[in-house]
């Protein structure tokens, strides 16, 4: 990958980067695929007259962490690839009363104390 210093790049680097990010197109699992097959060529085909080196490497730089995004959906990471859940990914908030349990318990209390009471009465 480039890093911040100028690196000179040749039209042939270019044409290489270029197929690559295509061919890494392909392998992309998304609906939007040819969407972004277009676009690259079209990113492509708008900077080919581009001037002034900073603006350039800027260029090349996005098209290097595309080509990188890309290669996360092919076969090159799958080893690494791994996926977390929380436990309790939509925690309720502390100030959160649920009113249908409220009312459940209510009726187990009633409930209990009928119970308590009748269990006096007989007594």
């Amino acid at each position: 990958m480039l890093s911040s210093t100028s690196v000179v790049v040749t039209k042939s680097e270019l044409l290489h980067l270029y197929k690559r990010l295509l061919r890494a197109c392909e392998k992309y699992p998304s609906k939007n695929r040819n969407r972004i097959y277009q676009s690259i060529r079209e990113e492509f085909r708008e900077n080919v007259s581009l001037t002034g080196e900073t603006a350039r490497q800027r260029q090349i730089q996005v098209a290097y962490k595309g080509l990188s995004q890309l290669h996360q959906y092919d076969d090159r990471y799958s080893s690494n690839f791994t996926v977390q859940l929380e436990q309790n990914p939509f925690p309720k908030p502390d100030s959160y009363t649920d009113t249908r349990t409220e009312r459940v318990e209510q009726q187990i209390r009633k409930l209990q104390q009928d119970e308590a009471d009748s269990e006096k009465g007989r007594n």
